[in-house]
């Protein structure tokens, strides 16, 4: 049944994130919201609707290391895992006059959590300052918005704003089932097989709900739009660090354990530096660097267990 309830909670997940985000695209349409703005927001949050309600539901149950292990494991899925197999796809051209600044924004995100994991604690300060810095990220994203475009909503909307309200709630619905799911059986399966609840976060949590950002990024490759594929990863960094955890802390302080200070945490700095290396002294990404990734992931993933 753990691994049933895991199964059914990805695939809730999944159809859930795609739903709200599908929904939230048309009521802002209606509402005669701009393009980027919609990019920015709507997309952003949706994609990262997953991690938030996992990250959220395993806080207050008391599996904090889920909670954290989600958000760190998803952003080095994100830029090994997601980045290796969409160089397979298709080579990326990297290009983009907003690509330095949110590069760095993702970095200084990343090394933001160094002092608030030595405190031992993420506290409601940590999580209103990590929000706040999120809020003026949008707000300079927004007020400068170079060449970017919000290629990622160009999936049908649906017809009329009823529907597209059904979409919504009919998505957060199944998200929040299945966060409970995905959230009960890893964790019955962690106390199962002797293995720590930080490695099934950094794992099988936390590809799970990277699945609509591995969708996304993906399809953009078959597509050969490599815009998208690097700007919903680098998105979804940001978004991570500074609106799930900070929202997750915001509403229950999270005991942080040991392991994400000491060996989790800098290899998420350590890929975040040389990703931002790549994207910005090489016109392209090829399959090479690809498997490279892939195969950074796989070592990650068997050291993590110990």
């Amino acid at each position: 049944m753990d691994y049933i309830y895991v199964l059914a909670g990805l695939i809730g997940l999944f159809f859930g994130g795609e739903a709200l985000v599908r929904g939230s695209v048309g009521i802002a349409r209606r509402m005669a919201i701009p393009p980027l703005l919609i990019g920015l927001t709507v997309v952003g949050f949706g994609t990262s609707t997953p991690e938030l309600l996992v990250s959220v539901d395993a806080a207050l149950r008391g599996v904090p290391d889920i909670a954290i292990g989600n958000i760190v494991g998803s952003n080095i899925a994100n830029m090994l895992l997601i980045v290796g197999l969409t160089s397979l796809v298709w080579p990326i051209v990297v290009s983009g006059a907003t690509l330095r600044r949110d590069t760095a924004v993702m970095v200084a995100a990343a090394l933001a959590l160094v002092p608030i994991f030595a405190m031992g604690e993420m506290g409601r300060v940590a999580g209103g300052l990590l929000v706040t810095a999120l809020i003026g990220y949008l707000i300079w994203a927004y007020l400068q918005p170079g060449d970017a475009v919000a290629e990622d909503i160009d999936a049908p909307a649906p017809a009329s704003a009823r529907m597209s309200a059904l979409w919504v709630v009919g998505g957060l619905v199944v998200l929040m089932f299945g966060a409970r799911f995905l959230v009960d059986g890893s964790v019955s399966i962690a106390r199962g097989f002797g293995v720590s609840e930080a490695f099934i976060g950094l794992t099988i949590v936390a590809v799970g709900t990277s699945l609509p950002e591995l969708a996304t990024s993906v399809i953009a490759a078959f597509r050969r739009q490599s815009e998208i594929a690097i700007g919903n990863i680098v998105g979804s960094n940001i978004f991570n660090v500074l609106g799930i955890l900070g929202i997750t802390a915001l509403i229950k302080p999270i005991p942080v354990a040991d392991r994400f200070l000491t060996f989790d945490l800098p290899i998420m700095i350590a890929v975040s530096l040389v990703l931002t290396a790549l994207l910005l002294t090489r016109p392209v990404i090829g399959r090479g660097v690809g498997l490279t990734a892939l195969v950074g992931y796989a070592v990650y993933v068997w050291a993590a267990q110990g």
